[in-house]
């Protein structure tokens, strides 16, 4: 048998230990990694229709007969890890078995992850109502009423490290052409009061 030691790559002191049953422990810092050549910075955009971040974000739009997208692309020298996604849909007189205050709708809102390495990633087929949003975040259901003062809100938090397990979310690659996507596939060009969709997360 060969007894072997990991030791930092300075002094020496400090050594790995291996446990009882051969787990390595790990301490959890209350701080971010020190002496890092490159710095994490936060990062906040709506998805629009054309992916920059002037772009329209109103989603109201009529997707019935061509498909309108609105995404957040990869961009050219930093890789952007999108956490969290943030929806807002407002019109006065929702609930849930509908889409804002529109009936059902026919094809729904599609939300996909166009990956360079996998391709095109389907992470749900189609948001027909209000129900799905929430069920798509986990959230518990609830409508904001601003009687008297504007639409009743939706306001829903779509938490991809969660659902993912990824604990930064999803990553677009810098210099690629991936992007997230949320795909209107029905007229949503009236009787909603608003409807936007903002993602949040880091890029390195």
């Amino acid at each position: 048998m060969i007894t072997t030691q990991i030791v930092d790559g300075n002094s020496g002191d400090h050594k790995l230990k291996i446990q009882r049953e051969g787990e390595i422990g790990v301490v959890v810092h209350t701080h971010p990694p020190l002496r890092e050549s490159r710095t994490g910075l936060p990062f906040r955009q709506y998805f629009t229709a054309d992916g920059t971040i002037n772009g329209s974000n109103d989603m109201r739009v009529n997707g019935s007969v061509n498909s309108v997208e609105f995404c957040i692309p990869a961009e050219p020298n930093f890789d952007r890890f999108i956490k969290f996604i943030s929806v807002k849909l407002a019109d006065a007189g929702a609930t849930f078995g509908e889409f804002a205050n529109l009936a059902a709708l026919t094809n729904g809102v599609e939300f996909e992850w166009q990956s360079q390495e996998v391709g095109a990633l389907i992470i749900h087929d189609g948001i027909k109502d209000n129900l799905e949003f929430f069920r798509l975040s986990s959230q518990v259901p609830t409508i904001i009423d601003l009687s008297g003062g504007g639409a009743d809100s939706i306001v829903v938090g779509i938490d991809l490290s969660k659902m993912f397990g990824s604990q930064w979310g999803l990553k677009l690659t810098a210099g690629t052409t991936e992007k997230l996507i949320f795909r209107v596939n029905d007229n949503l060009g009236t009787g909603i009061d608003e409807f936007n969709i903002i993602g949040h997360g880091t890029k390195v």
